[in-house]
């Protein structure tokens, strides 16, 4: 990647954002909504994220504890047409509407040790097969970094935040947290994980980044409608780039560049992401579309990042040391 039109290293901070009554917004995005922390370019955050309606926490014979700033925002946040939490909005110095806000995930943490899921009627990728409300509260085991069914099965933990997105522009008034957007929101990508980096399109001055949804495991598809959901606390390093010039959100890890679709239909979401792919290998090889079609038949991978969101998602993957050119 080219390098970051960002603030010198020596002026960047490192912020804390709580989740608050005053710092979240609950179930939608809308970009008049008031900054909550300026920063600038090159700063970093650390963030406190939560999750969970009150009808869904666990039940005192649990032995779950629920986080007091959670109890708090059920009190006093209005619920939005969505049941996320989310944590924000975070205006950026020097980010315009036509930038790329660059958003390094550095570290992700466990803020408590349960997590939840629930399917509802009308809900999901087989509702037909399950016409009825079912919610579990799982286990968060920090030192085997298990998640720990009720039937006693395990699965590794693998956190990652489901919500990641700038505010939309304003003229489109509120929008659903529920459904992913060329702003982000809703990914639900579980390959973004602690290391990685997400590049979110910019469409209000300031960017107006949020954050939440903390999932502490999911797989490819998201199929019931929810992953492990819990609260998590996330520190995240931000730049704007002034050098790209994309309408769709990007990302990429260690290994990987990865491109996103988001359409209602499947198919078109799959297009979506390849064709952003196609764009992105031309863009750092040189080489001829029709070349990085064909390159993409045998080395991009498209996975269903979730079918559950009314937009649905494909997102496709690529090595990136296929991309590096013999010297």
């Amino acid at each position: 990647m080219n390098k970051p039109l960002a603030s010198k290293e020596a002026t960047a901070k490192t912020h804390v954002l709580k989740s608050t009554p005053d710092t979240v917004h609950w179930g939608y995005f809308d970009g008049g909504l008031k900054p909550v922390l300026m920063i600038d370019s090159g700063d970093r955050v650390a963030i406190e994220c939560v999750s969970g309606n009150p009808e869904w926490m666990p039940p005192k014979s649990s032995g779950f504890q629920i986080l007091p700033d959670l109890e708090e925002i059920h009190q006093k946040v209005k619920r939005g047409t969505g049941n996320h939490i989310l944590t924000g909005p975070i205006f950026v110095h020097g980010a315009s509407v036509g930038d790329v806000l660059e958003v390094r995930i550095l570290d992700i943490a466990l803020r408590q040790n349960w997590g939840f899921n629930l399917f509802r009627a009308y809900m999901g990728t087989i509702p037909e097969d399950f016409p009825y409300y079912r919610m579990i509260h799982v286990a968060l085991d920090k030192d085997s970094n298990m998640a720990i069914l009720p039937s006693g099965l395990k699965v590794p933990l693998a956190p990652f935040f489901g919500q990641l997105a700038v505010a939309p522009p304003k003229d489109f008034g509120r929008q659903n947290s529920k459904e992913p957007r060329e702003f982000g929101g809703n990914l639900d990508c579980k390959d973004l994980v602690a290391g990685s980096t997400i590049y979110l399109p910019i469409w209000n001055e300031g960017a107006l980044f949020s954050t939440g949804d903390g999932h502490a495991a999911q797989g490819h598809g998201e199929v019931n409608g929810t992953a492990i959901e819990t609260c998590l606390k996330g520190t995240f390093e931000f730049r704007v780039r002034k050098d790209l010039a994309w309408r769709l959100p990007r990302a990429e890890t260690s290994t990987h560049f990865i491109t996103f679709g988001l359409d209602a239909d499947l198919d078109d979401a799959a297009r979506q992401a390849l064709k952003q792919m196609i764009d992105w290998i031309v863009a750092l090889t040189g080489i001829t579309r029709d070349e990085a079609y064909a390159l993409s038949s045998f080395a991009v991978n498209l996975h269903v990042t979730q079918t559950v969101n009314n937009v649905k998602g494909v997102h496709a993957m690529i090595d990136k040391t296929i991309l590096r050119k013999p010297v």
